[in-house]
């Protein structure tokens, strides 16, 4: 299957009242996505949040992380049943959970039979590590699909260059970015790296933000979002590098169709082979002079 579609999501925060309203929003949105036939629906980071409306938003930020990370079960119970009776692939914004007596930012990717595995946030913001008291992840995964392998960098991480290049190396066509910015500047930090991501490893790249507000949540009391469908810039993509994007801070459903044959066409014969090229740029680092003027 070099042909499928993607359906990422501006999801709306706002307060629930029950578990159970959480749980509707989520699987409506599954359900709709499922609709236009979509293979691959795309949560952002931290969507989860809106699960501390159910406690006591007065107490510290840190104390209700960690009350979050308790739900972390449930969550992915949603998710995975979501996955397996639309019979489509899940990457399921991030939540908070629990190692320990560290806290980790996690993603679970599912598949159509529920299966999952995680991808943890490797690179924290200011507020994450000095707010929220959440620890960096490790590691990078490529999972494998029927329609070829991808990964995820979420919200910061994907101004790290290396993490999507080790990707695109690893046979990545396409890379899942789920995010939770809280203004214009945090949005376009993330969205101008995906757009660079996408033209330096040849990739399609997916954002998925928050929108809405949670006035009562430190740290996620506004959002700011836009979701996105970012192909490379080159004669087989769409004019601007955009296949297809929200309204900003609208609840909206971004649905658009990869065609990972002109990926692959585009890696081999391209105006510019960027990540083919990318080989020469190590010996230009290793050979770096500083020369006094």
């Amino acid at each position: 299957m070099s042909h499928f579609r993607v359906a990422s999501l501006q999801y709306f925060l706002r307060p629930v009242p029950t578990f159970a309203a959480f749980a509707d929003q989520v699987n409506a949105l599954v359900e709709t996505a499922a609709d236009y036939r979509a293979r691959l629906v795309v949560f952002p980071e931290y969507f989860s949040v809106q699960l501390l409306t159910l406690g006591d938003v007065k107490r510290p930020i840190r104390e209700q992380v960690r009350d979050l990370a308790r739900q972390v079960d449930a969550v992915t119970e949603v998710l995975a049943d979501a996955a397996r009776r639309e019979g489509v692939w899940i990457v399921g914004g991030t939540i908070p959970v629990a190692e320990g007596d560290r806290i980790r930012n996690e993603c679970r990717v599912f598949g159509p039979d529920g299966r999952w595995s995680p991808q943890r946030k490797l690179h924290m913001t200011r507020f994450e590590k000095e707010e929220w008291d959440v620890a960096s992840g490790e590691g990078l995964t490529v999972f494998e699909t029927e329609w070829g392998r991808f990964a995820v960098a979420i919200c910061y991480d994907v101004e790290f260059p290396e993490l999507a290049r080790a990707a695109a190396l690893q046979g990545a066509e396409v890379l899942v970015v789920p995010s939770c910015t809280d203004d214009r500047q945090g949005f376009l930090r993330v969205r101008y790296c995906a757009q660079a991501r996408a033209i330096e490893n040849q990739m399609y790249v997916i954002t998925s933000p928050t929108v809405g507000s949670l006035p009562m949540v430190p740290a996620v009391h506004l959002n700011y979002g836009q979701a996105a469908i970012i192909t490379p810039c080159d004669f087989a993509f769409a004019r601007d590098g955009i296949l297809a994007e929200g309204n900003i801070n609208q609840e909206m459903m971004v649905i658009g169709d990869l065609d990972l044959e002109y990926l692959r066409r585009s890696r081999e014969t391209g105006t510019v082979l960027p990540l083919r090229d990318a080989a020469s740029t190590q010996s230009v680092l290793t050979g770096t002079e500083i020369v006094p003027l």
